[in-house]
């Protein structure tokens, strides 16, 4: 909804706003260096309110349109990750010889090459148009995979897995720069759930040919759909709102002003390496790793071992597999239903810790009870309890891309943070995890400190150049919340004089870090 600065105060109060007014153009003389939000509202010359009608009917397209991309390439991905357990059930490990460690390296290289490519991923992200990075990389991977069809060998197979690796590193980094330009802070943590929701967790079934084995099959058919698919995200995903063809110019407007109250602007291609020293030295980044780290290594056990587990509980091969079904079931009960508390309650912090207990209790009946037919009740308990792990990953996404500002520094922080994932992404025992869970959440516990903190610094910068040390952080309220603020308002602040100028979150004290 438009208006003019004639408009009247009642007029005003119908709107939720994201400022009272545009920048002026001497504030935005100068767009070097600044987002490209800030040049498109400079370009349009008017004042832009965001009336509740609005915002509802902006954000159902960006639902529409982005987020089902989203889902389904990483429905893609999780599917391509799993092609290997398949193939191992149809002859691959004996057509190409695999002994010893072999298998286990396959599994391992993608990590190692997810691991080295997050540097090389983030640069792109930043100088290259999202959604046509994205095609790419789906393009690339799809080939890839395929590729795997003729692959005869340990080295070919580990080539190929290697390169797997390298263009799938980019999907969740890409999604969760796609997230900050596209959903308030308020959106974001369920939008983040969403797409990690998504797991493949098919069943391939075997299919007869004199040419090809199923393995190779497997490939070939999971390759060639994600080389399709790839056009669908070269036609559909745009590279921002700013230039996205779903949207007119009015409704441009709206969907980059909806957003001036995150203060993490929208998009920019100037990289800039003051950003990675502010990231690399921000104790923040560092939390955000070890987060990921301390929940990785158990995962990555708990997902490899999780069938062995209920199989020393007595069960024969097939109760086994049924009994694995509810695992699934929690983890995305735990993964949506952690979201919905975080969007609620409006903490990241106390709703991790919360999601920890479980997991924490889990493992210590695992460790105290013998694993004997007679014990198999309490023993299942304990590993269902373990399966609300999932529900943690996504929040720390949204918990660190939320609390970071800046194109580079925002791309930067999230390559550390999958750094972090790749490397625990090892195998070790319940005990470890155990521990890990424990050390994961003393180091939340930490994290919501380090943040209340630094809120406090940016008040009292705040008021060191004229403003109130208590601003209301409207980027975490929902539509209601919105409309009884602007009702409240008396409309004496101004707007925030840095929500596109491509500040860091440490250098913007209008910045508020949710913790």
């Amino acid at each position: 909804m438009e208006s003019n600065q004639g408009a009247s105060a009642s007029d005003q109060k119908q709107d939720i706003k994201a400022s009272e007014e545009v920048p002026t153009k001497e504030h935005l003389e100068d767009l070097r260096g600044k987002d490209k939000a800030a040049e498109l509202l400079q370009n349009a010359n008017q004042t832009v309110l965001v009336s509740p009608e609005d915002n509802a009917r902006i954000l159902r397209k960006i639902d529409l349109t982005i987020l089902p991309i989203m889902l389904a390439v990483y429905f893609l991905q999780q599917l391509d990750k799993s092609t290997l357990s398949y193939a191992s059930v149809f002859g691959l490990v004996d057509d190409a010889h695999l002994g010893g460690q072999d298998y286990s390296w396959l599994g391992s290289i993608v990590y190692v090459a997810q691991l080295v490519m997050q540097p090389i991923v983030a640069y792109f992200l930043v100088k290259l148009p999202t959604g046509r990075f994205a095609a790419v990389m789906v393009l690339c991977w799809g080939i890839v995979l395929s590729c795997m069809a003729v692959a005869k060998d340990f080295k070919g197979l580990l080539a190929t897995r290697f390169f797997l690796g390298c263009f799938e590193a980019s999907v969740a980094p890409t999604f969760i720069a796609i997230t900050q330009m596209w959903w308030r802070r308020s959106e974001q943590t369920n939008r983040n759930a969403a797409w990690l929701a998504v797991s493949s967790r098919g069943v391939v079934g075997h299919i007869h040919s004199s040419v090809l084995h199923s393995y190779q099959i497997i490939f070939l058919a999971c390759g060639l759909l994600t080389v399709l698919f790839s056009a669908v995200v070269f036609l559909f995903m745009p590279d921002s709102p700013v230039d996205a063809k779903f949207l007119n110019d009015q409704d441009k407007l709206l969907a980059v002003e909806r957003l001036r109250d995150n203060q993490m602007g929208v998009v920019s291609t100037e990289w800039k390496w003051e950003h990675v020293t502010e990231s690399l030295l921000d104790l923040k980044t560092w939390f955000w790793f070890s987060l990921i780290f301390s929940i990785s290594i158990p995962s990555g056990g708990i997902t490899t071992f999780g069938p062995l587990i209920v199989n020393s509980f007595g069960f024969d091969s097939f109760k086994t597999i049924l009994l694995n079904i509810p695992f699934g079931a929690v983890q995305i009960i735990a993964t949506m239903g952690g979201a919905a508390l975080a969007t609620y309650f409006k903490r990241k912090g106390p709703v991790l810790v919360l999601l920890c207990i479980p997991p924490i209790v889990g493992s210590v009946i695992l460790l105290c009870i013998p694993h004997e037919q007679t014990h198999r009740g309490p023993l299942l308990v304990g590993y269902y309890l373990i399966s609300v792990y999932p529900g943690i990953s996504p929040l720390i996404y949204s918990w660190s891309s939320q609390n970071t500002a800046g194109e580079t520094k925002k791309k930067t922080t999230t390559a550390v943070l999958f750094i972090g994932q790749s490397a625990g992404n090892v195998r070790l025992l319940p005990f470890d995890s155990l521990i890990l869970f424990i050390v994961l959440a003393v180091l939340i516990a930490l994290t919501t400190l380090h943040l209340m903190i630094l809120n406090k610094k940016h008040a009292s910068r705040r008021v060191a150049v004229g403003k109130s040390a208590v601003v209301i952080d409207r980027s975490m309220m929902n539509v209601q919340e919105r409309t009884a603020n602007d009702e409240d308002a008396d409309g004496s602040d101004g707007l925030p004089s840095k929500a596109f100028d491509d500040e860091t979150d440490l250098k913007n004290e209008d910045f508020i870090f949710v913790y």
